[in-house]
């Protein structure tokens, strides 16, 4: 039977220096919501007798899914922000009101949500820019025995920092590959520095 997941509050940075009327509380609230979507479906799931959400989707649906859901709850919950309305546009949530229909393909002022499942929060961009980083680190257990008995998915990592185009590594692909970029060494210090939970 599906259990359902709790946000433990100690392990937020409560000194943690936010931007843009952002609240520790803010991001707390969006974790708990993305736990209780995944109890909500797999106890569902469970009862008609079909594997969890997490072993139906593929990897990458799984983390895009999991971003999406984190900021529309940011964006819900925050004082000053909302979803920006430009389809792919960056970065994910905006300051409501600065840019004309919430809508902007590439502004400034706002904060780009990433997810992924490596510890430390490197992730992969489309390329380096200057902007406030978002990254929640989540993990899945995909190996406990039975399946039945496996823990929900949770969050063990959130990073939000202020990361410039010199914070970036270019990553090499070949012809077919997608060009990206990802946070270097000093570029993932500066990010895990400001830690917003660690669990």
């Amino acid at each position: 039977m599906p259990t359902r997941e709790v946000v433990d509050k100690s392990k937020s940075n409560t000194n943690a220096i936010l931007p843009f009327q952002l609240r520790v509380a803010d991001f707390e609230i969006a974790m708990q919501d993305v736990y209780d979507f995944f109890f909500d479906v797999n106890t569902l799931f469970y009862e008609k007798g079909l594997p969890r959400l997490e072993e139906t989707l593929r990897a990458a649906n799984m983390s895009g899914m999991i971003s999406d859901m984190l900021t529309v709850s940011l964006a819900k919950h925050s004082r000053s922000l909302c979803q920006n309305n430009f389809h792919n546009g960056h970065p994910d949530l905006i300051v409501r009101g600065r840019y004309a229909n919430d809508s902007v393909q590439s502004g400034t002022d706002g904060v780009e949500i990433k997810t992924t499942r490596k510890k430390g929060g490197a992730v992969d961009t489309h390329g380096g820019r200057q902007q406030w980083m978002c990254v929640f680190v989540y993990q899945i257990d995909n190996t406990t025995e039975p399946a039945q008995d496996r823990r929900a998915t949770r969050f063990s990592e959130v990073y939000l920092a202020d990361v410039g185009i010199d914070d970036f590594r270019k990553n090499a692909r070949g012809e077919l590959g997608t060009r990206t970029a990802t946070l270097h060494a000093a570029g993932v210090a500066k990010l895990r520095s400001q830690w917003v939970y660690l669990a």
